[in-house]
């Protein structure tokens, strides 16, 4: 072996061995993830889950169900996702195509003219190209064949970054899911707040007719001299106040409209309903199961794990790009000066097969960098993950408290309206007989519109809390 050849040898030989000590002291400062939940939801432990249901299930009205099914054809945002989705399936492509050796075919043409007076000019003067004849001048160079590359993937390097990307492709399923139940959820509230908005309506129609029905008892008492005109511009007031307030409504319900036709994907337009029945609907029970089921049925915690999967492989990557890496390549074809010789064999046959094995030496930051990049990024994800745990626990909590709360202040405010109602009856009986003061009967009626669009809201606050509490028990993405 020769002296130069012995020294290139033994470079690469120390170049490994330095490359592989050096990622001795490269530790993965893995952080491990905890998926500690409580073993139940105040007590019970009925494995149960509302989750499991399907949204057209869920859901009874009719009206609802159309929407939410234009909504998953024509969100935009929905689409953008599934489009994200594309891209991630292209990149999983891209990688499994890395790992796979290349090949390409090539055609190549060209012609040279060396100086004379240079060494490729005196051998051409010189020798023959064969037996009496000398070397074109110019000199042609026709081409045609196969090319081939592999990397061998020694430290599972290809097959790493594959599995990331094959994991980041899931992930994306999973953040689409998420979209739909909130995009489920979404248009679900806006569809009740609308209806509590019809309600409202109704209701303020009823008290105005019983206002000018009031107006006129002042007025003819007014001329009989029983009150004075103060009384008349009271009420008047009061009728004006509550006719503005219509238009007020009327605003709501074209905005809670067009909500919806935006998550619809549709331009404004009437919304098609049924709201005479609104105060009379009833939450359904829902059945929570068991806190560990959050991690199977929530798409947001899924979407978190597989992202923790792949920022793991991140680091097995960005570390085995320390270590040599082996690419072979080879070709055969032919090569001559002539066209007419281009395809003769042996003569103008040629091959070609070669392996490189390169490892980093000097200036490595830029891959330190990666590397504890890669790090970081992973204990982020772990972090990201506990958190969605954490959070879907506490709201699944909050909305099982909601639901016994706002029963309560329900039946309450139901009570309240029917004494209110009772009391518009009685304070105006006594003001037509002079027992009972106009103000007495203002602030009555004023009371009892009040208490009747609080009971709207809350029956409202309801129907949207069973819509939540769906919604965080991981329902409402399955078809």
């Amino acid at each position: 072996m020769s002296t130069k050849n012995k020294i290139s040898s033994w470079f690469v030989i120390a170049s490994i061995a330095i490359t592989v000590t050096a990622c001795k002291s490269l530790k993965i400062h893995y952080k491990d993830e905890k998926r500690y939940t409580p073993e139940a939801y105040q007590s019970s432990k009925d494995t149960t889950n509302t989750a499991d249901v399907k949204w057209k299930t869920f859901f009874h009205d009719q009206y609802l169900i159309a929407l939410i099914d234009t909504a998953l054809k024509n969100n935009q945002e929905l689409n953008i996702t599934l489009q994200e989705i594309a891209v991630a399936q292209s990149e999983v492509r891209a990688k499994k195509g890395e790992i796979l050796p290349s090949a390409g075919v090539g055609v190549g043409a060209g012609l040279e003219k060396v100086g004379e007076y240079t060494r490729d000019g005196a051998v051409e003067k010189n020798l023959p190209i064969r037996d009496g004849k000398s070397f074109p001048d110019p000199l042609g160079n026709f081409t045609v064949g196969l090319n081939a590359s592999w990397e061998v993937d020694i430290w599972r390097k290809l097959r790493n970054g594959r599995d990331a990307a094959s994991s980041r492709y899931l992930s994306t399923i999973e953040g689409k899911n998420f979209m739909v139940t909130n995009l489920v959820a979404e248009i679900s509230n806006s569809y009740y707040e609308l209806m509590a908005y019809d309600t409202k309506l109704e209701i303020l129609k009823q008290n105005l007719e019983i206002q000018k029905n009031a107006l006129e008892i002042v007025k003819l008492q007014k001329i009989a001299g029983e009150v004075t005109e103060l009384a008349v511009k009271k009420f008047e007031a009061e009728v004006y106040k509550n006719q503005s307030h219509l238009f007020y409504l009327q605003q709501q319900i074209i905005e809670a409209e067009n909500r919806i036709n935006f998550l619809v994907g549709r331009f404004p337009q009437p919304v098609a309903r049924n709201s005479a029945g609104f105060q009379q609907m009833v939450p359904d029970t829902l059945y929570t199961g068991i806190p560990s089921q959050l991690l199977q049925n929530r798409p947001d915690i899924r979407q978190a794990e597989l992202n923790l999967v792949a920022s793991k492989l991140d680091v097995k990557v960005a570390r085995a790009n320390f270590y040599p890496s082996l690419r072979i390549t080879a070709g055969v074809g032919y090569q001559a000066f002539n066209v007419k010789y281009l395809i003769t064999s042996p003569q103008s046959l040629l091959y070609n097969i070669a392996g490189d094995l390169i490892a980093p030496l000097i200036n490595r930051n830029a891959l330190k960098a990666k590397y504890a990049s890669a790090n970081a990024k992973q204990i982020q994800a772990v972090y990201n993950y506990e958190q969605k745990i954490l959070n879907a626990y506490i709201e699944v909590a909050n909305r099982m408290s909601k639901v016994t709360n706002l029963k309560n202040s329900y039946d309450l405010k139901l009570k309240q309206v029917d004494a209110m109602n009772q009391s518009i009856t009685i304070s105006t009986n006594l003001f037509k007989s002079a027992k009972a003061d106009y103000m007495e009967v203002l602030l009555t009626q004023r009371d009892a519109i009040e208490a009747k669009f609080d009971l709207v809201e809350i029956k409202q606050e309801q129907l949207s809390n069973m819509v939540s509490m769906y919604q965080a028990l991981g329902g409402g993405w399955k078809q």
